[in-house]
C-alpha cells in the first residue's frame, strides 16, 4: 500500500503557476483561473460547484431543480468546450450499450451504482425534450444531428431551472474547511479574486489534463490531495500510440493507411479500425487498447506489447496453406484482405516477401500466427494534447459509489473525469459525467 500510495503522487507536474499546494494543510491557492464578476461575493450557497463542464453543469442543475441554492464557478471564458469539440463538433453524448464493462476503474465495481440510477435512456429523454435531433451509428453511439452547442445549450436551460448562479471566468485563490461536519453547517470557504462563497457542500467537477489547449489542469487532484485523498496517477488514456524507430522507419511512409484489425491489450480488446500515422498508430481500436496499455503498464510496472489481429474474417493458417507453392509474393496474396501498400511493407518488415513456393509449411504457419496476433511495443503516447482522456484521478476507494461524497470529508464531492474512471470511446465518458453528476446533485 505505501508503494502505490507513492507511486500515486508521481504524476505531479512541476509548479507553474497553476496551484501551489506548499501552504497549510487545509488551504489550496490557484493562479490558473481569471478575473470575474463580484455580484455574489461574498455570498453562502448550499452547494458550491467547482467546473461548468459537462458532470459540473449536470450537477448544479439536478440540485438546484432540488431547491438547493447552487452556485457554479469556473476558470474559463468559453464553457464546456470539450462538448463543443467532441464528436467532431456534434457531440457523442452517450451510448446505447453502457455497462460497468465500458469503464476501466481501480475499483470495477465503483460505477455500477450512478450508472444504475441514471442511464443513457435517462439522459436521451432529456435530449428529447429539448427537442434536440440526434442519430445512432456504430456501436450504439448517440450524436446530435446539428451541433454539440446543443448539449451546452440544454445543460445551461437545465441550470437556469435550477435557478443556478454562475460566476466565469474566476480565480480560486483558496479552499479552506470549516471543520463542521453537520449537514447544514457551513464546511467550506472558497475565496477567489471576486471574494469569499461560504457553502455547505462543494462539489470538483475539473476534469483531467487531457487537451492543456481549451484549459485543462491539475487543480482536482490538487485539491484531493489536500484532503487527504489518493490520487491514481494520471496517464493520458484514448490516444494514439508512438512507434520505436526501427518500426516507424518501415511504417511511417504508410501514414494515412487504415484497415479494420482486432486490438488487444490487457483485458481490452477491440475491433475497429487501426490508422498508421508519421508517429505510429492510431484509430479508433488504437485509442481504445490505449487505455489499457497505460493501466497494464502502472499496476505491473511494465510495459505490454499491443497485440493486432490483421485478419479477424480469416482463418489465416488455412488460408495460406491452401495457398502453398504458388509463385505470387506473400505480399500479393495478403492484399487480398489488406491495403497493398501495407501488405508488402509488413512482409518487408519480417523478411517474408517472396514467393509463396518458397515457404515451408511451418514458416507460413508462424506467418499465420503472426498475422494473427502480430505484436508491436509501443514507445509511448502522443500525450494528454492529442489524449480524449485522462486514465487515473481521484482514487474512487476514498469514495461513496452513491453519492461521490469523500469518505472522510463530509460535503466534499469529485465527479466525471477528475475521478479513477476512464470509459471507452463511443459516448461512455459522457455518460459517466453525466451519471456521476447527478448522484452527486441527488445527495449535495
Amino acid at each position: 500500500m505505501a508503494a502505490q500510495a507513492a507511486r500515486g503522487r508521481q504524476w505531479l507536474p512541476p509548479h507553474s503557476g497553476v496551484l501551489d499546494c506548499r501552504t497549510a494543510a487545509r488551504r489550496v491557492f490557484c493562479a490558473a483561473f481569471n478575473a470575474s464578476d463580484t455580484h455574489l461575493a461574498d455570498q453562502t450557497f448550499d452547494l458550491v460547484v467547482i467546473g461548468a463542464g459537462a458532470a459540473g453543469m449536470m450537477c448544479a442543475a439536478t440540485a438546484g431543480q432540488r431547491g438547493r441554492r447552487v452556485l457554479l464557478l469556473d476558470h474559463a471564458t468559453k464553457l464546456a468546450e470539450k462538448i463543443r469539440i467532441s464528436g467532431g463538433g456534434r457531440c457523442n453524448f452517450t451510448n446505447l450499450k453502457v455497462s460497468a464493462d465500458n469503464y476501466l476503474c481501480r475499483n470495477p465495481h465503483f460505477v455500477r451504482s450512478a450508472l444504475s440510477r441514471y442511464t443513457p435512456r435517462d439522459f436521451i429523454g432529456l435530449v428529447e425534450r429539448h427537442g434536440i435531433r440526434y442519430h445512432e451509428r456504430s456501436w450504439g453511439q448517440l450524436f446530435c444531428d446539428d451541433s454539440a452547442q446543443e448539449i451546452i445549450d440544454l445543460l445551461r436551460a437545465e441550470c437556469d431551472d435550477g435557478q443556478v448562479s454562475w460566476n466565469t471566468p474566476v480565480t480560486i485563490q483558496a479552499v479552506e474547511a470549516t471543520g463542521e461536519t453537520a449537514p447544514d453547517a457551513i464546511r467550506f470557504v472558497i475565496t477567489t479574486d471576486a471574494g469569499h462563497y461560504s457553502a455547505r457542500s462543494l462539489v470538483i467537477a475539473t476534469g483531467g489534463l487531457s487537451i492543456p489547449k481549451i484549459g485543462a489542469t491539475p487543480f482536482g487532484y490538487r485539491i484531493a490531495e489536500q484532503f487527504g485523498l489518493t490520487v491514481v496517477a494520471p496517464r493520458p488514456a484514448l490516444v494514439p500510440l508512438t512507434l520505436p524507430p526501427e518500426t516507424l522507419a518501415r511504417l511511417a511512409p504508410l501514414a494515412g493507411i487504415s484497415f479494420e484489425v482486432q486490438a488487444r491489450c490487457g483485458r481490452g480488446e477491440f475491433r475497429e479500425a487501426a490508422l498508421i500515422t508519421h508517429r505510429g498508430l492510431s484509430g479508433p481500436s488504437i485509442l481504445q487498447v490505449s487505455s489499457y496499455w497505460q493501466a497494464q503498464a502502472y499496476e505491473d510496472g511494465d510495459w505490454e506489447a499491443v497485440g493486432l489481429n490483421l485478419l479477424p474474417d480469416v482463418d489465416a493458417e488455412s488460408w495460406l496453406l491452401s495457398h502453398a507453392g504458388e509463385r505470387a509474393l506473400l505480399g500479393n496474396l495478403l492484399a487480398e484482405h489488406l491495403p497493398r501498400r501495407f501488405a508488402h511493407a509488413w512482409c518487408e518488415l519480417h523478411g517474408w516477401q517472396r514467393p509463396l513456393n518458397s515457404f515451408r509449411h511451418a514458416e507460413l504457419r508462424q506467418v499465420a500466427a503472426t498475422l494473427a496476433d502480430w505484436r508491436l511495443a509501443p514507445s509511448g503516447t502522443q500525450g494528454y494534447a492529442k489524449a480524449e482522456v485522462t486514465l487515473g484521478g481521484v482514487d474512487t476507494q476514498a469514495l461513496s459509489s452513491k453519492t461521490m461524497e469523500a469518505r472522510k470529508q463530509p460535503g466534499l464531492y469529485f465527479i466525471g473525469e477528475v475521478m479513477d474512471v476512464t470509459g471507452h470511446l463511443g459516448g461512455y465518458n459522457f455518460q459517466w459525467a453525466w451519471a456521476s453528476g447527478h448522484a452527486a446533485g441527488e445527495h449535495a
